[in-house]
């Protein structure tokens, strides 16, 4: 324990902020098709009595290496065309939409809940009215989701046992270009194919939260032929799923006639590859400890001194010399708070100054 302290002025103390990040793949191979039991059950797929949502692992979830890596759930607004008395779920996935709506995009001066928007102009623009939501655990996004990096490929036609029609999402230019209306923080547009360059406004197929680490994709993704001149069904982005027909017979069918969870199947059994960097935000405070010449010159440690002379004294014209081993921060009542430990004696005495340089990490 100190019996002497020095104090700290505002020129020794400083903050700084380091940006780690760490890549995170996700093959489909992990999300659907490894561990299937023998009653052909995936064992690393959780679904709840509730039918809300189901949470993917990369192991079987009953053991106990499992570890959370990601949540999916749909839902559309009930202005959808597909929200229907009929559809299965129905309040159910207007439910689910809305609550994500809320806590991502907002209300409107009136109290409504914004919808989606593919563009991020909440004001207006065109409308995500019907999405998949892919939630990632916090294990893999840490504090957030690199903006630039992320990538989602998905198979967009076809029965989900044989799928066809690779495609892959891209926040691009987003590390330069990401939008900041959001109660949830940051986001991104995510174009279909479009990895560089500057991407048309009608390859957008979803958005990005890169602190919240969800990612809404709309439901539009599962017509990858479709254009403009299209008979939709809907002006609403979400709902631009294809021609009437397509929407009962195709790869949409079972937003409206399927569960949620049958929903969440068709899009994991479909994923091919997730990818993106997480960013991990390490604060510090670095304190500059100064020993001047006059100052830490001697040991308060019992062994420093024999018949009170000082051990590594061989005369007593020698200077005083202290070996520090060891910086201690203190309160301003002297209680201390961290240690931060040398990796080697310095030798200190009047004939030399010293400046540590202690990092407080938090």
């Amino acid at each position: 324990m100190a019996t002497t302290f020095k104090t700290l002025l505002n020129n020794d103390v400083t903050s700084t902020r380091t940006l780690l990040h760490e890549a995170i793949p996700l093959t489909g191979t992990i999300v659907s098709g490894t561990y299937i039991d023998s009653g052909g059950a995936e064992e690393n797929i959780k679904n709840y009595a509730h039918g809300m949502y189901q949470s993917v692992y990369d192991y079987p979830y009953l053991s106990s290496s499992a570890n959370h890596i990601f949540d999916l759930t749909v839902g559309y607004s009930d202005n959808c065309i597909l929200s229907s008395s009929t559809a299965t779920q129905n309040a159910k996935k207007i439910n689910i939409y809305n609550q994500m709506a809320q806590t991502l995009v907002g209300y409107d001066d009136s109290g409504n809940i914004r919808e989606f928007d593919k563009d991020g102009d909440l004001s207006g623009g065109t409308k995500m009215d019907a999405a998949f939501f892919v939630n990632f655990a916090r294990l893999l996004t840490k504090d957030e989701i690199k903006k630039g990096s992320f990538q989602l490929s998905v198979n967009v036609s076809g029965a989900y046992s044989s799928p066809t029609d690779d495609i892959t999402l891209y926040d691009t230019n987003a590390q330069n270009d990401y939008r900041v209306n959001s109660p949830a923080g940051e986001y991104g547009i995510l174009y279909v194919d479009t990895p560089s360059g500057t991407p048309a406004a009608d390859d957008a197929r979803g958005l990005i939260y890169y602190q919240a680490g969800i990612a809404v994709i709309t439901a539009s993704v599962f017509a990858p032929n479709l254009t403009p001149t299209d008979d939709i069904v809907s002006n609403h982005f979400g709902s631009r799923l294809a021609p009437l027909d397509d929407i009962f017979n195709g790869p949409a069918q079972s937003l409206v006639s399927g569960s949620i969870s049958g929903s969440c199947n068709g899009l994991r059994n479909r994923l091919t590859n997730i990818q993106f960097n997480n960013t991990t935000e390490l604060n510090s405070t670095i304190y500059f400890c100064r020993a001047s010449h006059n100052e830490f010159n001697y040991s308060a440690n019992p062994t420093y001194l024999n018949s009170s002379k000082i051990q590594v004294k061989e005369t007593s014209l020698d200077n005083p010399i202290s070996y520090i081993t060891s910086v201690g921060l203190y309160s301003a009542d002297n209680e201390l708070l961290a240690v931060a430990k040398l990796s080697e004696p310095l030798k200190k005495d009047p004939t030399n100054e010293l400046t540590l340089r202690v990092r407080l990490d938090y």
